[in-house]
């Protein structure tokens, strides 16, 4: 009979799926009692021996004493810690249900009178932590997701616990992705390198420099100057150290390059259709940014339309908000032009005052619709993130998205103006328009057919600029002033001009940033432009042929 229930004993403890020294350890029974003893060191002591266990249940035991949740009672002569569960009254009486410590077996419902709290004070929540840190980590290492592996592994890197150097190799020998395996290895490297003898030290060194590890470099530069390592140790962090600063200049490099291009594409983006107003009909239309801040509202108000209608194709949202975007504003500029700008032809400077006017009645609207407060454009899932180009550079997919787009922007101006018939007519009218009329082109309509063009594309521009700054009313007037140089640099009307002109002013402000500053950069641009514009007045690509007025 003693023989059966040893038997069914221990098949239950293998079901369980614990190993049973760590239910029946006298160590760990006796950490159990001293929990709720009054000397603080014992206590201690205590949770230092259940999480030493590494059992799951012992560690669910010091989680629950961290919340607050583990009481002690009376049982005979005897204290038993149970861990506490939902609470409930009965008349003027509070109850709690609950549980043993380890098993976490039922015990009923108990008055809380009749318990005694384990507080955790401060001291104690200091003892419980890593270890609840550690098994987080564990789990978070067997996640399924790549980035949660990822954080997990560069958790362990910052802790350089050299107890977490068999969890490391073991997954380590798991990992199938080869970045989180890198940040696996240099965690493995950053233990070693605390923890190890010399042979190991200068081995994880090198380990590092390869990996790139700008995580480590403090750690390498404690070695490099520690006067008790080893000659070989010094020499094996300096050159590791060399390793990972010409890996951050190249790093650095290319990132202002894409921050560049960035700007660039937005610049572009507001500067497309500004160029060919401009070009075509010598207007300076002072409320292109305003025109752009629609698009940004008609992409706000479309993804409130999906997230009350359509929930679960939320994602989706973006795709119909950048034509409807386009639309939007292509609709307001064609208004505007057949309004009051056509009756305003070869009259640059009350043309300026009335765009000018324009944009201040445009923004006043949308303080008075949407309110002056900036208002939130979430993101599509498929819009965020970051792509990993190399060790050290993420690059924004919103980001990448906005560089695609002007790009295509580019590619459909280009078509549309050199593969097409109103493309045709639109250069005709714009190198001379007198011209063009007497050989049958309809100015007017051209007019009106290119306002709304370039106003469309300030929309589309609108709609991209959601993705990556604050939506608000006077969204436009950041960029209307880039806008007009990069038109200006490039040459009025000229379509290469426009991006050649984009690309050096983008270029240039997000390399001159980190030595002056955002504000010293724009000034730098500013004053560059100026002298360029002294030497070439008509900018990069001067208008050739002849036109009704010169």
């Amino acid at each position: 009979m003693t023989r059966s229930l040893l038997l069914l004993s221990l098949l239950v403890t293998w079901l369980a799926g614990v190993p049973a020294s760590h239910a029946q350890s006298p160590e760990a029974l006796k950490a159990l009692a001293d929990l709720a003893a009054d000397n603080a060191e014992k206590r201690e002591a205590a949770v230092n021996v259940l999480g030493g266990t590494r059992d799951p249940k012992w560690l669910e035991l010091l989680a629950a004493l961290r919340d607050g949740n583990v009481y002690a009672r009376t049982q005979g002569k005897a204290l038993e810690v149970v861990v506490g569960g939902t609470k409930s009254t009965k008349g003027d009486a509070e109850l709690i249900d609950i549980a043993s410590a380890y098993t976490r077996t039922a015990l009923g419902t108990v008055p809380v009178a009749s318990l005694t709290e384990i507080a955790a004070d401060r001291r104690l929540r200091i003892a419980i932590k890593p270890f609840l840190d550690a098994d987080e980590t564990r789990a978070q290492l067997a996640s399924a997701d790549p980035e949660r592996r990822r954080g997990a592994a560069l958790k362990l890197g910052h802790q350089a616990d050299a107890s977490a150097a068999v969890v490391v190799e073991a997954a380590i020998a798991k990992e199938s992705v080869d970045r989180v395996r890198e940040t696996l290895q240099q965690a493995q490297a950053l233990i070693r390198l605390a923890h190890g003898q010399a042979a190991d030290r200068i081995l994880a060194a090198q380990s590092l420099g390869n990996l790139h590890s700008f995580d480590a470099m403090p750690a390498l530069q404690g070695l490099a100057a520690d006067p008790g390592a080893s000659r070989a140790e010094r020499d094996a962090a300096t050159h590791a150290i060399r390793q990972i600063e010409r890996w951050s200049l190249l790093v650095r490099t290319v990132e202002t390059l894409f921050q560049g291009a960035s700007l660039a594409s937005i610049l572009l983006l507001m500067a497309l259709g500004l160029a060919i107003v401009f070009g075509l009909m010598g207007v300076i239309n002072m409320a292109h940014g305003e025109l752009m801040a629609l698009g940004a509202y008609s992409t706000f108000v479309v993804q409130n339309v999906f997230r009350a209608r359509w929930p679960e194709a939320f994602d989706a949202y973006f795709v119909v908000a950048l034509p409807v975007s386009f639309v939007v504003a292509a609709v307001v500029g064609v208004i505007l032009e057949r309004g009051v700008i056509r009756r305003l032809y070869g009259r640059p400077l009350e043309t300026l005052l009335l765009t000018w006017g324009a944009s201040l009645i445009i923004q006043q609207g949308l303080r008075l619709w949407f309110g002056a407060a900036n208002v939130d454009v979430s993101s599509p899932s498929w819009l965020s993130g970051g792509f990993a180009l190399m060790n050290g550079l993420t690059l924004p997919v919103n980001r990448l998205f906005i560089i695609a787009l002007a790009a295509a922007s580019v590619g459909g101006m280009y078509g549309l103006l050199f593969r097409t018939g109103a493309g045709l007519r639109i250069r005709a009218v714009t190198q001379n328009r007198a011209m063009s009329a007497c050989l049958g082109v309809r100015a007017g309509w051209v007019d009106a057919t290119t306002f709304a063009l370039g106003a469309g594309l300030a929309g589309l521009a609108g709609c991209a600029l959601t993705q990556i700054g604050n939506v608000g009313p006077s969204l436009g007037q950041n960029y209307i002033v880039d806008s007009f140089m990069v038109v200006v640099t490039g040459g009025v009307g000229k379509l290469a001009g426009t991006i050649l002109a984009a690309a050096g002013i983008g270029g240039l402000n997000k390399g001159i940033e980190p030595a002056l500053g955002a504000v010293f950069a724009k000034v730098a641009i500013l004053v560059m432009v100026i002298l360029f514009l002294q030497r070439r007045p008509a900018g990069l690509f001067a208008t050739r042929g002849r036109s009704a007025e010169a």
